[in-house]
């Protein structure tokens, strides 16, 4: 699942005004540059002319609409499609609202799908500091960051007030030990001004519709019942007919390009409303980073949440995958990580923890999924903690 997108929060006047696409609220610049999703790097930038405007790009493409727009595009999404915006069009115009140089690029996690963006980054603003994610590594050979053409690179650093943005941006950072054949890296910063929170892979909000720039053809295509819908039909007789370009047909297709995202082959992609309608509209933890990385470590992960929501009152959250900004309360992140209370069963939860609290204020956890829809995920990890490449599932009735 690759995607561009951009994000850029300039200081406005407050408004409702809010879609996917464009939203207004009262903040300093926040701009966006070029990437994919799961390629998110967040640069936080400080101009040096007048106002001394503070940028931190998130990543991606942007158009432009006036110097008080908050901006998100999506181009490619999910599949490595084209961007639907050209560029360089892009670039420029996000130059021109910056009205200040960029000065510091970030790559905030490890993976390769994320840094192979920061050399052409770094290649095209030149006198930009590169700043990365510590412990970097790469499977299967560990290369080094020059080899992805990163040079010169600052690491970060856990709550570090010494960087040049540490007045209006901070950073937590979540660092595990070998969740298999390497350690997970995230960092997670906040930005005081607008009370907001950006992270890469820890969370996601898959929007009830698609977003405009997917194109008809692609929802349509994920419609038709091709061989993966008879394969993943419940048994189900799957007629094969053409498929009509409605309003129906086309949310079919958002909504099975979704479950096969989230869960690699969920369970009936033959009717998958029912399946959608658990995933959508709240703030989760992918399912993926949820089985393969987050329930292999989950003392690290409550520790790295309940820093974020002791220290940072955020109001929105800005993740690297799907729908952003997203209106999102610290109870709302927390409800998202609830799964972890009983991954680390009763010796963990009797430790004072605020996630245990907020969970309980929220009832149904979001951590929940379909049962039959994790069991292509479930096997995967299964198989990969067979050969090594990633750590048992760390259960608290185990640990009784």
């Amino acid at each position: 699942m690759l995607t561009n997108m951009a994000a850029s929060l300039q200081s406005a006047r407050f408004s409702t005004n809010y879609s996917p696409l464009s939203s207004n609220f009262n903040q300093k610049s926040l701009i966006g540059a070029t990437g994919r999703l799961k390629s998110s790097h967040l640069e936080p930038n400080y101009g040096t002319k007048r106002l001394r405007k503070r940028n931190l790009v998130v990543a991606a493409s942007a158009e432009s609409g006036g110097a008080e727009r908050f901006y998100l595009n999506f181009t490619g999404f999910p599949f490595p499609l084209g961007p639907f915006l050209n560029r360089r069009t892009i670039r420029t115009e996000l130059l021109k609202e910056l009205d200040a140089p960029v000065e510091y690029i970030i790559l905030p996690t490890f993976a390769y799908e994320h840094k192979i963006f920061v050399g052409p980054f770094s290649r095209k603003f030149p006198r930009a500091q590169i700043w990365v994610a510590p412990r970097q590594w790469s499977w299967p050979i560990n290369l080094p960051l020059e080899f992805f053409g990163i040079f010169r690179a600052k690491p970060l650093k856990d709550e570090d007030d010494s960087t040049p943005w540490s007045d209006e941006i901070e950073q937590k950072i979540l660092t595990s030990p070998e969740v298999g054949i390497g350690p997970y890296v995230e960092v997670a910063f906040y930005h005081k001004k607008s009370r907001t929170l950006l992270v890469t892979d820890a969370v996601i909000f898959v929007p009830r519709q698609p977003p405009e720039c997917i194109s008809k053809e692609s929802l349509l295509e994920s419609a038709k019942n091709g061989l993966a819908v008879k394969l993943l039909s419940k048994g189900k007789v799957v007629p094969d007919e053409p498929v009509a370009d409605n309003k129906l047909n086309r949310q079919k297709g958002w909504e099975r390009m979704v479950l096969q995202i989230l869960f690699l082959g969920p369970s009936n992609l033959l009717e998958p409303t029912a399946s959608f309608a658990q995933m959508s509209q709240k703030l989760i933890v992918s399912p993926i980073v949820k089985t393969l990385v987050f329930s292999k470590v989950p003392e690290k992960v409550r520790d790295w949440i309940d820093r974020i929501v002791r220290d940072w009152k955020f109001q929105r959250v800005i993740p690297a995958h799907f729908a952003a900004p997203i209106n999102a309360s610290r109870s709302d992140f927390l409800t998202a990580f609830s799964f972890l209370d009983e991954l680390l069963g009763e010796q963990e939860a009797t430790q004072p923890s605020l996630s245990i609290l907020f969970s309980s204020l929220m009832g149904r956890a979001a951590s929940y999924f379909p049962p039959d829809d994790m069991k292509t995920l479930s096997s995967l990890d299964q198989f990969l903690v067979s050969v090594g490449a990633v750590k048992k599932t760390v259960s608290g009735r185990k640990r009784r």
